[in-house]
């Protein structure tokens, strides 16, 4: 046995087995401050983002273990342990995540770990909940520079292994802030930041308003969209116009149309300066 590897687990009964079965649960994540992480780009961009990892399971029929030691070298954990196939197929989540799961400690997601740089770029998500429809936001704000997302749902399980697929390890790289709606708004205004609401009542195109300053851009449900607090706190609220029968778009694409909209007004803004 490789000199790194604490132990080699082949039974299903193992008391560490059982835990990570358990931790698909969000109650467990919680009550035991753990999450699990799957798949090599994943954990390599939650190492990236300084995330204490706990302990590794690996197959070494699916990653040989030379190459889990050079993966694992700098990740600062000495719980490394080797899982037969079966063992493996039981702790994981989703198939083809290349042999390795981490269990990995949550960070706290609060104001006090952003940084607003002078001229940001806010997202905030409003009782969205779909876990899919999250993660896909979090590569939106990723791919666009988002200097902060805002989560308005104090009791969203943001390390559900459904978030942390959908955004393919982005929820490791974009700052994220959990709160409730009131806390959000306060430190959107003390920081002088124009609050634009999507709402399909009377509003303004969403590309006739100018991004190019500091902007908080706000989305709600496709449900019920945004409640009467964000409407009016708004500097302004926005619509995407549209031509069909429908009367909404998935709020994953709609974030996208509108994040880069203000993406492409920034760009301009620089490219005239």
């Amino acid at each position: 046995m490789e000199n790194f590897i604490k132990d080699y687990i082949t039974s299903l009964k193992n008391p560490k087995i059982k835990n990570i079965i358990h931790l698909q649960k969000a109650n467990e994540r919680k009550e035991q401050n753990l999450f699990i992480i799957e798949g090599l780009r994943e954990i390599q961009k939650a190492a990236n983002s300084d995330y204490e990892f706990y302990s590794i399971f690996f197959c070494k029929d699916i990653i040989n273990s030379k190459s889990v030691k050079l993966f694992i070298e700098k990740f600062n954990c000495n719980d490394i342990f080797e899982v037969s196939r079966d063992v493996y197929e039981k702790i994981a989540y989703r198939e083809n995540t290349e042999g390795i799961v981490v269990l990995a400690k949550p960070k706290n997601h609060s104001f006090k770990n952003i940084n607003v740089n002078e001229n940001p770029l806010v997202l905030v998500l409003e009782g969205v909940e779909k876990p899919g429809n999250i993660g896909a936001i979090l590569r939106t704000a990723d791919a666009a520079g988002i200097n902060s997302v805002i989560i308005c749902n104090e009791k969203f399980d943001l390390y559900n292994p459904n978030v942390i697929r959908s955004s393919i390890g982005c929820l490791f790289t974009v700052p994220i802030v959990v709160c409730n709606n009131e806390t959000a708004i306060k430190w959107l205004k003390s920081n002088e930041i124009s609050i634009y609401c999507t709402y399909l009542g009377s509003s303004e195109p969403y590309f006739k308003v100018d991004f190019s300053k500091p902007s908080a851009i706000v989305m709600g449900t496709e449900a019920t969209g945004i409640t009467d607090i964000w409407l009016k706190a708004a500097t302004q609220n926005i619509i995407i116009p549209m031509y069909g029968q429908a009367d909404s778009m998935n709020v994953s694409t709609s974030t996208a149309v509108v994040v880069f909209e203000a993406c492409r007004q920034r760009f301009l803004e620089k490219s005239l300066l």
